[in-house]
């Protein structure tokens, strides 16, 4: 390679082949992942068939409209599931209760009523009366703004495929294995919650296998797992046929704003695998939601996972699956390297000391790196590079669209501006890059993450112990071809995870596009060096690509009737007043601007909103009848509608909420009680105050949907903005006085 790097007129030849290599190796992280393809209805009983799930979930959904917990649309989801599992001789039972959930992470008090359905599916022992069960686990509600198709119909009708495959092999295990089909888990996993409150079910539950959705296409993520999951990531690894998983996806997922119904099992000491569809995030909860738009491939690998594991698991030790940790990450699909997470930490230093030693030892790289701390300073350069030119190109790109998310509908040329930036950054540093110097902040950061995040320790440490052994056996000749070969491994893992992280969270978040990007190169950086020849007009043709393409992104339309705008609509009243509100969205589309005359900018009308008079309130105000008895205020509530809120001051020092005969700890901060189905409009609810001082609480009546005069908005948004979430609204607001306790 060296000789080939002073061949003049060659050394653009080798940029662009290592260019051409980092795209090839990017292209099989997207599209060369290891998945099944979707079986057809004609597949053999005991094995599972997407098309035969799809067909059941056509069954269940009926006309595929949105199924909120509590609307008469969800009950109609419900018995159209109890009739699929009766046609499948499934013994199933409806359990309908209040429930409530705190979720301190957020501030938030949740409740509704809720109806699970509870189906034994195989048996355990004859002689076996109290053994642990395993729990397959989906929920059946949808958000209001969507029909769920995916979220979480795909979970549905996983386990109801699952539940046929597992009844056609005559499975009969150590373990029982029951399915558990939640409602209310989008307002706030409120059907676990009410499962895990019965002290018999959560006693005999041994491990729960949890089937969701965050979008509806791409593989089947293992994305969270319980504490202690070596000997479960191993049983994993020998069940299924093919791999989605890594432990990074466990450290991010403590910091995104989700939860599943695995989320209160998991606090109750409960072990679980939790599985998701996570591509195509822009029609997750939305009317796109709809089975036609569901990848029957993922469908296919949902179905594989959870029938590999509830047969695997139903003849496990559950005893000897409590275990360390371990790190992980799977290889396109095809392999899942994993250690034990205590041997992170001593491997680190290894690897370290060891590349430290090949570094040192090696002569030639000596006499050619003139200024050692100088190759020191260029990896954490090109990654704060690579960072910096993605905000650039981004801020290029929004600037000409006029929109925050110049990509969200069409990617391809934010992409390729990003890619062309990162490389023109890789180039501009490559000069004074040295491989020891690259590979030490590999292990380095490996170090550092065995300590403070375990779960990505995998992506420095596992090409470290590649390219340790193959630096320190080259000290004497033949480091190009070492480096290379570890370099390869360090793109492999790190532009695969480039790949991935696009379709979770979209090419808008930048960062995670260019960082990763920026991890798989830097080890190429030595080799890209040493092409002498060409360099100054490649490192100009990138920066030129880079901004071109960034340019071509802003004239492209933001969002498409496929991957469109979120944008809710409400119609709101408060002190005699109403407004029309609007999402506050970083570009409101014209039309609807000038539908009702929105203000140029968001401002406060019970939440921030872009806001127009819709002139005097028309409805009856929601109110309370309030008794307090010391720390206890007892509220009845006359708010008809489809929910209520109430917002609780952080003054106030809430500590617990009661509603229906159950009591749960609040969050101590400002907190909003939700409660999200028709009869909490007339229910009694005590909150303990730690406060004895009045106060003033808001309550807001919800109900689904606009008035009849709201038809003018719904037709000024364009097709390429839908609601989401929770949907368009009708809030009503009023005020609440508590008056001081009586000493």
């Amino acid at each position: 390679m060296a000789v080939f790097a002073r061949v003049p007129g060659l050394g653009m030849l080798k940029i662009g082949s290592f260019a051409a290599l980092a795209v090839a190796i990017w292209l099989l992280g997207a599209y060369g992942q290891s998945r099944p393809d979707a079986l057809g209805i004609d597949a053999p009983a005991a094995q599972f068939s997407a098309a035969r799930a799809s067909a059941a979930l056509g069954r269940v959904l009926g006309p595929e409209v949105p199924h909120p917990v509590g609307s008469p649309q969800n009950a109609a989801v419900q018995e159209r599931l109890l009739k699929e599992l009766d046609a499948m001789g499934v013994t199933a039972r409806s359990v309908r209760q209040m429930s409530c959930y705190s979720e301190m992470r957020w501030g938030a008090v949740e409740c509704a009523t809720v109806t699970n359905i509870i189906a034994g599916v195989t048996p355990g022992p004859k002689n076996q009366k109290d053994g642990k069960i395993v729990l397959l686990m989906a929920h059946m509600d949808s958000v209001a703004a969507g029909p769920g198709a995916c979220d979480d119909g795909c979970g549905v009708a996983t386990l109801l495929e699952t539940i046929r495959a597992l009844r056609a092999r005559g499975t009969h295990g150590e373990h029982p294995i029951v399915a558990l089909f939640t409602d209310g888990e989008e307002a706030g996993l409120l059907g676990a919650a009410a499962y895990l409150r019965d002290p018999l079910a959560r006693a005999k539950t041994g491990m729960v296998i949890n089937v969701e959705a965050r979008g509806n296409q791409g593989p089947s993520f293992l994305f969270q797992t319980s504490a202690g999951n070596a000997a479960m990531i191993d049983l994993y690894a020998r069940s299924v046929p093919r791999f989605a998983t890594s432990s990074l996806y466990g450290e991010i997922y403590k910091f995104l704003p989700n939860d599943t119904d695995l989320t209160p099992f998991l606090q109750a000491g409960i072990p679980g695998y939790n599985f998701a569809l996570v591509s195509n995030e822009a029609q997750y909860h939305t009317a796109r939601d709809r089975r036609a738009n569901i990848d029957l491939r993922g469908l296919q690998q949902h179905g594989d996972n959870a029938l590999a594991l509830a047969s695997a698991l139903a003849n496990v030790d559950f005893a000897g699956l409590k275990s360390g940790d371990a790190v992980y990450l799977d290889v396109l699909g095809r392999w899942l390297p994993r250690l034990p997470v205590a041997w992170a930490l001593p491997l680190s230093i290894l690897v370290l000391v060891v590349i430290a030693l090949a570094g040192f030892y090696t002569r030639r790289e000596r006499r050619e790196i003139r200024r050692p701390w100088l190759a020191l300073l260029m990896p954490p350069l090109f990654l704060a590079g690579s960072l910096g030119i993605g905000f650039g190109l981004h801020w290029i790109a929004a600037a000409i669209s006029g929109h925050a998310q110049p990509a969200y509908a069409d990617a391809l040329w934010l992409r390729l501006s990003l890619g062309f930036g990162v490389f023109a950054m890789a180039l501009l540093v490559s000069r004074g890059a040295g491989a020891a110097a690259s590979w030490l902040w590999f292990a380095a950061l490996a170090v550092a993450c065995a300590i403070f995040a375990p779960g990505v320790t995998p992506y420095f440490l596992f090409p470290a112990l590649v390219a340790a052994p193959l630096l320190l056996a080259t000290v004497r000749g033949g480091r190009d071809v070492a480096v290379f070969l570890a370099a390869l491994a360090a793109m492999v893992i790190w532009l695969s995870l480039c790949a991935l992280t696009e379709p979770l969270l979209g090419i808008d978040t930048h960062p995670l596009f260019t960082v990763t990007a920026a991890f798989g190169l830097m080890t190429l950086l030595p080799l890209l060096g040493k092409a002498r020849q060409g360099w100054g007009l490649s490192l100009a043709l990138c920066v030129v690509a880079a901004l071109g393409f960034a340019v071509v992104a802003g004239f492209q339309p933001a969002f498409s009737s496929t991957k469109p705008q979120r944008l809710d609509l409400k119609y709101a009243e408060q002190d005699g007043k109403a407004w029309w509100l609007a999402d506050p969205v970083a570009h409101l589309p014209p039309p609807l601007r000038a539908a009702a005359g929105f203000s140029a900018q968001p401002q406060r009308r019970i939440e921030l909103a872009y806001v127009a008079s819709a002139g005097a309130a028309r409805n009856p105000i929601p109110g309370a009848t309030v008794t307090r008895h010391g720390e206890d205020v007892i509220l009845d509530l006359h708010a008809p509608g489809d929910g209520v809120t109430l917002l609780v001051p952080q003054e106030a020092r809430l500590q617990s909420v009661t509603l229906g005969g159950i009591t749960v700890p609040a969050p101590q901060r400002r907190v909003s009680i939700v409660c999200a189905t028709q009869d909490c409009g007339a229910a009694q609810i005590t909150l303990k105050l730690g406060s004895s001082s009045a106060t003033t609480l808001t309550l807001l009546s919800v109900k689904q949907g606009l008035p009849p005069d709201g038809a003018k908005l719904l037709k000024a948004r364009p097709a390429e903005a839908v609601a989401s979430q929770s949907g368009d609204q009708t809030v009503l607001a009023a005020t609440v006085a508590i008056p001081a306790r009586q000493k």
